[in-house]
């Protein structure tokens, strides 16, 4: 019994380039409010959620007074949700790491930096970093957020051009 090779490969010919993120094209940064999270998902004062806008995970926070918030959902230094923290006025804390960020500014708040649990070993290595703030504001029966809609592509282009493809190099040619 003899096997061709062609049973497993296209026949197909195409002039035009593959549809792989390979060695894909920046794009501008494009700035627009999408929505995030539905007004009936808005949490209560003192609390956050977590959606997702432009392909980024978003924290949105709610202080006592009502004010809404937009903030990166990924606390420094080993990503776990932001969205999970207790709001006070002013800043969210990082619920297992202890750090405090300001809800403005998304900075750490000076002496909070992991300083709780396995936070404090974690901060002895790592600088203290914030996390990124969006503008918000209200659309129609959503929360919509202010971001780049091109990041995720733009992201995608840098990973893509340095992984190595199925044929062994990142040109696609072999070695």
């Amino acid at each position: 019994m003899s096997l061709s090779v062609a049973a497993f490969t296209s026949t197909v010919k195409t002039s035009s380039p593959s549809s792989t993120a390979l060695f894909a094209k920046k794009f501008k940064s494009k700035m627009q409010y999408v929505p995030c999270v539905s007004l009936e998902d808005l949490p209560e004062p003192g609390s956050a959620t977590s959606g997702v806008a432009g392909g980024l995970a978003i924290c949105i926070a709610v202080d006592p007074k009502g004010a809404i918030y937009a903030l990166g959902d990924k606390c420094p230094p080993v990503n776990q949700p932001l969205s999970f923290g207790k709001v006070t006025t002013g800043a969210i804390e990082d619920p297992v790491l202890g750090t405090n960020y300001d809800l403005k500014t998304g900075k750490v708040i000076d002496g909070t930096w992991c300083s709780k649990g396995i936070g404090i070993l974690l901060g002895s290595i790592f600088e203290p970093i914030g996390v990124p703030t969006y503008p918000v504001k209200k659309g129609k029966g959503t929360i919509d957020v202010q971001v780049d809609v091109n990041y995720k592509l733009n992201y995608e282009a840098d990973y893509w051009s340095g992984v190595l493809d199925a044929q062994g190099k990142a040109n696609g040619k072999y070695y």
